[in-house]
């Protein structure tokens, strides 16, 4: 489907004379091949890639591997991500950032993909009865209030014992499967009470801690398959599709932005590494990554304790805090932990130059530290969320640059981002005024690069 995009504010331009001309890529012209996304496709190789990269990836002739032509990328955008990778990369194949190699990160939820799959696990794991009875509900979260803990105690105490699924997925269980819905996408009971406090909201959400959480009692390779037939149901819906998850209809389908697949495979063709770092469940998110390549180390999520092969519910800590999980300071500790090294509280400042990534992703505020870390080039996906779209639209050193989603875009913004003064997330979930690097309360800014179907 075509859009039609609004004009914006023009960031810093990248020069691109001479990189392009020198370029032997492709142009886009080929017709693209199935999405490595498709219901049944097994790990990427060069037969699932697109194909006006495939044979860069495969390793033939083509020495170097450009974004094709496509009309999701606003202005100048591909131009600039090309001579990026162009000047950072190294044609040749996929690196190791171990070994030298510019790292590219990526968020995944609506950064990759259109919708959310931790939703999309959490609403399956609802509708097939596969939640476990906790013997309390502050034992799955210790942030949870009070009147959260009695909210889904009343809901869902009677109607399995202790380690059994719940039948939320059943009449009788209605109100129990409405209850968890509520605390985990609203932060709220049912009653619109507050379901969670006492947390550093720099540094975790426990609504999607909590969603980890709940697949406590099964093993890594169960929850896998569980998100493996979700991720079936997800994208074999039709777009706009809604589920009934209780009493309520929620979001039942995903699907793929092919530009970011484009955009994932020209980066590996071009000699960076690339990973994933989400804030949904790591065994969820492994299962997605999987048909682009990205396993093993190359994907990063909330990650919980084990007793031997059965998840538990206690996070496992970053920096030598259990309360971080993948979650804006928590994504660059992940990374700067496992990627770089950097232990203790230095895994949450800013590394070293000579420690971060080249290129970032991402559509929220969740994040934006790893994304303000990047070196080269960063890419925000416009989804209106303040702290973000504040640093992009400012702007401060033309490192960043914003394309509005691939798939249904938002329309303009009504008001400007109050930047000045509800612009940053603090640690105790209030908002203040957002700062750049030097230290400078950045001005409100409009929304300017945008569009609709």
């Amino acid at each position: 489907m075509s859009r039609t995009y609004r004009s914006g504010k023009v960031v810093a331009a990248v020069a691109l004379a001479g990189v392009l001309a020198a370029c032997t890529g492709t142009d886009g012209a080929n017709p693209p091949e199935p999405s490595p996304f498709e219901a049944g496709s097994a790990s990427a190789s060069a037969s699932s890639m697109p194909s006006s990269l495939a044979s860069t990836a495969a390793g033939s002739e083509t020495k170097c591997a450009l974004l094709p032509e496509d009309a999701g990328w606003y202005g100048d955008n591909r131009d600039k991500i090309n001579a990026m990778l162009q000047s950072v990369g190294t044609c040749g194949g996929e690196g190791d950032v171990a070994k030298g190699a510019p790292l590219a990160l990526f968020d995944w939820d609506n950064t990759i993909v259109k919708n959310d799959i931790g939703d999309a696990t959490t609403f399956w794991m609802l509708a097939n009865g596969k939640i476990r009875q906790p013997e309390y509900w502050k034992s799955v979260s210790s942030y949870l209030t009070d009147d959260g803990e009695q909210a889904l105690q009343q809901a869902c105490s009677n109607l399995a014992p202790v380690g059994e699924p719940l039948p939320t997925h059943e009449p009788q269980g209605a109100k129990c499967a409405d209850e968890i819905l509520s605390v985990y996408t609203d932060g709220e009971t049912t009653t619109d009470l507050d379901a969670f406090s006492g947390f550093d909201a720099r540094r975790i959400e426990p609504q999607y801690a909590f969603a980890a959480q709940l697949l406590h009692g099964y093993t890594d390779a169960e929850v896998q398959d569980f998100a493996r037939q979700a991720r079936e149901e997800n994208l074999a819906a039709p777009e706009g599709h809604k589920q009934r998850i209780g009493t309520q209809d929620v979001t039942g389908w995903v699907r793929e932005y092919s530009q970011m697949t484009d955009l994932i495979t020209a980066l590996k063709a071009n000699g960076f590494d690339v990973r994933i770092v989400s804030a949904s469940a790591e065994p969820v998110v492994r299962v997605w990554a999987e048909p682009l390549g990205l396993t093993g180390n190359k994907v990063m999520g909330v990650k919980v304790k084990h007793d031997g092969d059965v998840r538990g519910v206690h996070l496992e800590s970053c920096g030598g805090d259990e309360s971080s999980m993948t979650y804006i300071e928590g994504k660059r500790c992940r990374v700067n932990e496992e990627v770089f090294g950097i232990t203790g509280p230095d895994a949450f400042k800013p590394a070293p130059l000579d420690k971060r990534a080249a290129f970032g992703a991402g559509d929220s505020d969740t994040d934006v530290s790893f994304m303000m870390d990047a070196t080269a080039l960063r890419l925000a996906i416009n989804r209106n969320k303040t702290e973000l779209m504040c640093h992009a639209y400012d702007n401060e050193d033309g490192k960043w640059i914003v394309n509005p989603m691939f798939i249904d875009p938002n329309d303009k913004k009504d008001e400007k981002y109050e930047c000045s003064t509800e612009g940053e997330i603090l640690s105790n979930g209030e908002e203040g005024p957002l700062k750049d690097s030097a230290g400078n309360v950045i001005e409100d800014q409009e929304d300017t690069v945008f569009g609709k179907p």
